[in-house]
């Protein structure tokens, strides 16, 4: 029994793997830009993390969006909820690009000029970028590009291939019912449900399980120059 006991009190023990990807849990964006013909593209993607009102958006170097955003330098990161999940599937496997580039056409892509029209999505117009936002969208973020990164620069099977952008936030618009009751510049987290994407499974957020120690910071105190700098753009911005 006493061996029993420590058996199930031990410590997992860690065994090595190799999974082809590293998606533990990031939230969807589902990606405004502007085509060179003017018309909207929109790609769902989740290699995406912020601080403060910067974010940084990981996308294939050679996808119609990361053409998009070099050649205009702006965007919106409408992110959706767990209840979206169907409309933005039905964007899963389409590209912009055409003809369809070689890796993405392995991976069973197809090219699709309508993006909003296949996902069921109302495009509108945006305060200070050219794309628009995605009108079902909980919560749109208005950005332009500050800078690009490569990434694994130093692959040669892998140069070129991905590239980071980081971008500056501009505008933060949201549904009502995500706004904490009572504030005007706060998300209420009970009420924000995002679609999570998990080694390429859709998830939501579980309840919550409790406050974390840095609830007690006064979010105001996080406030950065970006915000301030938001106040200044005014109409559509890009390099187009």
């Amino acid at each position: 029994m006493t061996s029993e006991i420590a058996a199930a009190t031990a410590p997992a023990v860690h065994s090595r793997i190799e999974p082809g990807i590293l998606y533990f849990g990031t939230p969807v964006v589902l990606l405004s830009t502007v085509n060179e013909d003017g018309s909207a593209n929109l790609a769902p993607m989740s290699s995406v993390f912020w601080l403060g009102w910067r974010a940084m958006l990981g996308l294939g170097a050679r996808s119609q969006t990361a053409r998009n955003l070099l050649r205009d330098g702006a965007c919106v990161l409408n992110l959706p909820e767990d209840s979206m999940a169907a409309a933005v599937d039905r964007l899963a496997l389409t590209t912009g690009r055409d003809p369809v580039p070689e890796g993405k056409a392995r991976r069973g892509y197809r090219y699709e000029g309508g993006k909003f029209e296949l996902a069921g999505l109302t495009p509108v117009a945006s305060e200070t970028v050219a794309a628009p936002r995605v009108a079902e969208c909980p919560v749109a973020l208005e950005a332009v590009v500050e800078a690009t990164h490569p990434l694994a620069e130093d692959d040669p099977q892998q140069r070129g291939g991905i590239v980071v952008f980081e971008v500056r936030i501009t505008r933060v618009l949201v549904h009502d019912k995500v706004r904490a009751a009572g504030t005007r510049d706060r998300i209420d987290p009970d009420m924000w449900r995002p679609l999570v994407m998990s080694f390429q499974h859709f998830y939501g957020l579980g309840p919550r399980l409790r406050e974390s120690a840095l609830a007690t910071i006064p979010e105001r105190l996080y406030r950065g120059p970006d915000i301030g700098r938001s106040r200044a753009d005014s109409g559509a911005t890009g390099r187009s």
